[in-house]
């Protein structure tokens, strides 16, 4: 009731600017008057001419002027004249106020009412805070599949779907639980064993650990070519500081991959690391290898440690890639630079400041890498 007394309100306000201009009396006119003040003018210009006082050009250019002005206020006094009659004047402006209110005042309420939906109750508060399912977010249609899963805890199928959207919304601990419960509930397979071991290496911040190495292991085990299982055995590899295992794993997934495979950019980044070789389209060539393996330690660190700083030069151009500070800082450990890897921590967590779960992926990393104090 009070919305319709406020727009009752800001419609009377609206008619009365466009009606009260209108509904004002018309001022006369005083051409009239005008006409004998210039024609005293031109009276004392001939007394002043006649004493003296001025000369007779001037008093001929006054002359012209002040007749000018009485020819121009004898028209107007002409056309007022010729004029309505002020009655007439003012019964067309009534009108027109009159005609402006209906429109005003009806118009609106008439596109309203066919328009609008006047019959339609207010939305109560519940429902504006319980949304319809086809209306709701990610997070509540999250929330509804879980609860689903409380009431209905062995619903394998469920964990299996649900486990993928929490490793996509970054909730890495509950996809580890979720991919548990699959493979409880659906039995054991490479695939689940897969995903739960790269769960279980998200969830440690990109660390291998001993149960995430025995998943892949496990995957490797039922289907050789496992892919994901296979690059991550290699990274366990590398994280163990053995390299050439690593880059064994790798080059042998490149050879039997075939050329479409969407994770061949991934594995050849990660064997030009291990390798201090460049990526190439194809990968290193057996040569290439021989002489890496050749190389001497101190040059091999040395194109180690152009790698890692390349990747700091990229982070501190954009630093929107969480995964690469976490890398980066990772990194800086394994090559003994503490400080440097303190200074990425601070500059990460400057770039991100306006991610705080990526934030807390980072603490979690220093906390694991005992970077604190």
């Amino acid at each position: 009731m009070a919305l319709w007394i406020v727009f009752a309100l800001m419609t009377a306000a609206a008619i009365g600017a466009v009606v009260w201009p209108l509904a004002r009396k018309p001022r006369n006119l005083a051409a009239g008057s005008e006409v004998v003040v210039y024609k005293d003018q031109l009276q004392e210009i001939e007394r002043d001419r006649a004493a003296g006082l001025i000369g007779e050009a001037e008093a001929e250019a006054a002359r012209l002027e002040v007749s000018r002005r009485l020819l121009a206020a004898a028209d107007t006094e002409v056309a007022e004249t010729s004029a309505p009659a002020p009655q007439r004047v003012r019964w067309h402006r009534h009108a027109a106020a009159l005609g402006i209110l209906v429109v005003l005042a009806v118009l609106p309420v008439g596109l309203y009412l066919k328009l609008g939906s006047p019959n339609i109750p207010g939305q109560p508060a519940y429902a504006r805070a319980n949304p319809s399912p086809g209306n709701a977010s990610i997070a509540a249609l999250i929330g509804q599949v879980e609860e689903r899963l409380a009431q209905n805890p062995n619903d394998g199928a469920g964990w299996e779907v649900i486990a993928p959207v929490y490793m996509r919304l970054g909730r890495f601990d509950d996809a580890v639980m979720a991919w548990r419960k699959a493979l409880a509930l659906n039995g054991e397979s490479a695939a689940r064993d897969a995903d739960l071991g790269e769960a279980l290496v998200a969830a440690a911040n990109g660390v291998v650990t001993g149960e995430a190495k025995h998943s892949f292991q496990n995957a490797v085990t039922r289907d050789s070519q496992n892919a994901k299982a296979r690059y991550f055995l290699g990274l366990a590899d590398e994280q163990d500081g053995n390299r050439d295992a690593a880059a064994g794993k790798w080059r042998a997934m490149l050879k039997d991959a075939p050329a479409d495979a969407p994770w061949l950019p991934l594995v050849r980044t990660s064997l030009a690391r291990v390798t201090g070789q460049p990526a190439a389209g194809a990968g290193p060539t057996a040569d290439q290898m021989a002489a890496v393996q050749n190389m001497p330690e101190a040059q091999r660190t040395a194109m180690i440690r152009g790698m890692v700083e390349k990747l700091a030069d990229r982070l501190h151009t954009d630093g929107s890639d969480v995964e690469g500070w976490l890398r980066l800082v990772r990194a800086y450990v394994v090559l003994g630079d503490s400080d440097k890897a303190k200074a990425a921590v601070v500059d990460a967590k400057r770039a991100l400041a306006s991610h705080p779960d990526e934030i807390k992926r980072i603490d979690d990393l220093v906390k694991g890498l005992g970077l604190e104090g």
